[in-house]
């Protein structure tokens, strides 16, 4: 039975270990953090996922906060500017806001910093740091069934006209272990393919789809039941069993801290003039 599961981490467990092509590296302080690298497209049949950098940050229950909150925003910050291009970027925040454990994405997108206007509504001497900020923009249209437009063909229309070096995209995650729900960030220069942890996989944002590299952020919001009932029985659930994506209880918090928590890390990535008292106050 196919396993549901948005991280790497997983995919990469359920094969045999060493595989020529994978690679894995373990660090980090505040989280425990892997990072896969894939070197080439041969192993999606098998882990699920194509060739590039899947780093995961591990720690504790994201809708808690935690006395490490400011190295947990830096440790994050640090793992993205790793992956993120120079130049002005497009941050995507996907998902449903109406739905709770969707709304990762437009919660996240709420609280990033747009720059992009700055340069051209401020002028003065006494706002030269403001304008001295990287050009970002920030974007969260809905989904499909909201809008009966893809999401990949809007953030299309828009990289026409803003001609982004690259796109930073939020979206909530699936995962297959009960322990990562709602403890574990993915990090990702591949791109995402929104609802594929769900099997409601739309079209993907990658770069071969819109010319720059998509670096894909998100947390596991959601586990499927069957993989549930395998993992507490041993067994595989009987094949009559209805299936259903299963969400922790505190949902709603979870929601909320994780995406101010990688907010955090985003703006202190894209803004590293900005300290992290800077970037509290927008909160």
């Amino acid at each position: 039975m196919k396993i549901r599961t948005d991280l790497a981490l997983e995919g990469v467990a359920a094969v045999p270990p060493r595989q020529k092509g994978i690679r894995e590296v373990r660090r980090g302080k505040a989280f425990r953090i892997t990072e896969i690298v894939i070197e080439n497209d041969s192993y999606i049949s098998t882990v699920g996922k194509g060739k590039g950098r899947y780093i995961t940050l591990e720690g504790s229950s994201l809708s808690k906060f935690s006395d490490e909150y400011e190295d947990m925003a830096q440790e994050l910050a640090s793992e993205l500017r790793s992956l993120i291009p120079e130049g002005e970027i497009l941050v995507v925040g996907l998902g449903n806001n109406d739905i709770t454990p969707d709304a990762l994405g437009p919660q996240t997108a709420a609280k990033i910093l747009a720059t992009r206007h700055l340069r051209d509504e401020l002028d003065s001497e006494e706002e030269a740091f403001l304008t001295s900020l990287r050009r970002v923009s920030v974007f969260a249209g809905g989904v499909l069934g909201q809008t009966g437009i893809e999401t990949a063909e809007i953030v299309k229309a828009i990289c026409r006209e803003l001609k982004p070096a690259g796109i930073i995209a939020v979206d909530a995650l699936a995962c297959s272990d009960i322990s990562r729900l709602g403890t574990t960030i993915q990090l990702s220069d591949s791109g995402i393919s929104p609802g594929s942890g769900v099997s409601n996989a739309r079209k993907e944002l990658s770069r071969k789809i819109f010319g720059v590299p998509v670096i894909a952020v998100g947390v596991p919001t959601v586990v499927d039941m069957h993989t549930i009932v395998r993992s507490l029985t041993g067994g595989a659930p009987k094949r009559d069993m209805p299936n259903m994506m299963v969400t922790p209880r505190d949902v709603d918090r979870l929601t909320e801290r994780a995406s101010q928590l990688i907010a955090f890390g985003i703006n202190l990535a894209l803004q590293p003039k900005l300290t992290f008292e800077d970037v509290r106050g927008l909160f």
